[in-house]
């Protein structure tokens, strides 16, 4: 069984910048169709249904990411042992990772479809959802989650090959299960008038499609990432491992979520034509924190590869020229956005009050975008660095109580729909100047290699 070949872009050698790009590149447009998923719903419901339809998909998202995010914070850490044995080149430890990975993602598979069925009713009810968009939030929700393991399931195979190097594949897979989200969004809810429940089906059909191609690559390849069924099961020390670099970061995002849940509540207040508008932007930024994103898993893979391979040099030049490059792209599609907001906003809802409420939300955040791209890009260069509490640390003060005290304060006695807006640029300039101390920090102390990360006993 091989360790790597020619389909793969092992990062231990060759340009770093060469290295960086060509695998955030691939991963930028698969990103970019795995947000046409609950884009094309919103585009859709937004244009064939009436405002409260759009309301209804935009206000589940929030607890969508509360139940899935805290799984893909394990995926991250599940990612960053594998890329380390990667680089490290010992196939036994490479494989115990991969089958303690899809173990891990099966369980949460199951867990994460029944709490998210049995209790959406209870969930929309503790974020105030309007009674005129409850039952349709509902509807969405429900089915929404009875598809929500073939998300999970492809995001922990998709894992396993980017940890190689490999984001051609995902790539590949994502253009093909967004398209067919697309068209059965446009079969459902154009031609059959399914509404949300359409939208909902359309989506897990989708990703059911996506984790059926990824797992198909993952049984057939020869390489060590290479997955046997029967050798699905826990490995205790790489169980470990993962908990060590995964539980901070499922813990960070699950309370980040938490309080945008009670921002999410406090934007409910205001009615389904605020939640249209905030809905509407959510989409946009979406889009534009694509190359965040995609920089962010590179800076991730580069870094957990060659600490696993002990080239400490190729890490600080990587670190470096990721992270300029990454605030680069994002400010100059803030700038982007802030001019054509308008535009965009209204591709969603063309209803007025809409418009100029997610054109109020854009014009505040979009010219901030380099301090949400510079704590994002940090963030997963001290991951794979192997320090993920300091960053769980940052974004839990920053991005969570500090938004939850203002809240639960300042939003009691100005109760108005800009501060939804003004909390965001303010918690991200906070976190980004935390995220430069410590980078500061960490270059006069000077990198050290790590200790080897699983222990096994044999084959």
């Amino acid at each position: 069984m091989k360790l790597f070949n020619a389909d793969n872009n092992l990062m231990t050698e060759g340009n770093i910048r060469k290295k960086i790009i060509f695998f955030a590149i691939p991963v930028f447009i698969g990103q970019l169709f795995q947000q046409l998923y609950n884009t094309a719903d919103a585009l859709i419901v937004g244009n064939f249904v009436e405002h409260d339809a759009l309301a209804a998909v935009s206000a589940t998202g929030t607890l969508i990411f509360l139940l899935i995010g805290f799984f893909f914070g394990f995926s991250m850490g599940a990612g960053v042992v594998v890329a380390r044995e990667i680089g490290a080149g010992d196939e036994t430890r490479i494989s115990k990772a991969v089958h303690t990975t899809v173990a891990m993602g099966i369980c949460f598979s199951v867990l994460i479809t029944v709490l998210g069925v049995l209790f959406s009713p209870l969930m929309l009810s503790l974020i105030a959802i309007p009674d005129d968009v409850f039952s349709l939030a509902n509807t969405y929700l429900r089915i929404y989650f009875l598809g929500a393991g073939g998300l999970i399931m492809y995001n922990t195979f998709v894992g396993i090959l980017q940890a190689s190097g490999d984001s051609k594949h995902p790539l590949v897979y994502l253009i093909i299960s967004s398209l067919t989200n697309v068209v059965l969004d446009v079969v459902f809810i154009g031609v059959f008038h399914m509404g949300v429940a359409g939208a909902a089906i359309a989506t897990g059909i989708s990703q059911f499609l996506s984790m059926g191609l990824a797992l198909h690559r993952l049984l057939k390849t020869k390489q060590s990432i290479r997955i046997s069924l029967r050798n699905i099961r826990f490995d205790k020390n790489v169980l470990k491992e993962i908990l060590k670099f995964g539980f901070p970061t499922a813990l960070q995002g699950s309370i980040i979520d938490l309080s945008n849940i009670l921002i999410q509540s406090y934007i409910n207040s205001f009615g389904s034509l605020a939640m249209a508008g905030i809905g509407a932007y959510s989409k946009i930024e979406g889009f534009a924190f694509l190359p965040v994103i995609s920089f962010s898993m590179a800076m991730s893979t580069f870094i957990s590869q060659n600490m696993g391979a002990g080239k400490l040099h190729r890490v600080k030049r990587g670190m470096r020229f990721g992270i300029l490059s990454c605030v680069a792209v994002i400010e100059c599609i803030g700038i982007a956005v802030f001019i054509f907001a308008p535009q965009l906003i209204a591709l969603f809802n063309a209803q007025p009050e809409v418009v100029r409420i997610g054109v109020m939300r854009a014009r505040i955040c979009s010219l901030f975008f380099c301090l949400l791209g510079f704590s994002n890009v940090t963030n997963s260069v001290l991951r794979g660095l192997g320090k993920p509490l300091a960053p769980m640390l940052v974004m839990l003060i920053c991005w969570c109580a500090v938004r939850v005290a203002v809240f639960m304060s300042i939003g009691k006695w100005y109760h108005v729909i800009e501060l939804t807006a003004w909390i965001y640029p303010i918690t991200w300039g906070m976190s980004t100047l935390v995220y430069a101390i410590l980078l500061l920090q960490l270059n006069a102390k000077g990198l050290k290699p790590p200790e080897k990360t699983v222990k096994t006993s044999g084959r």
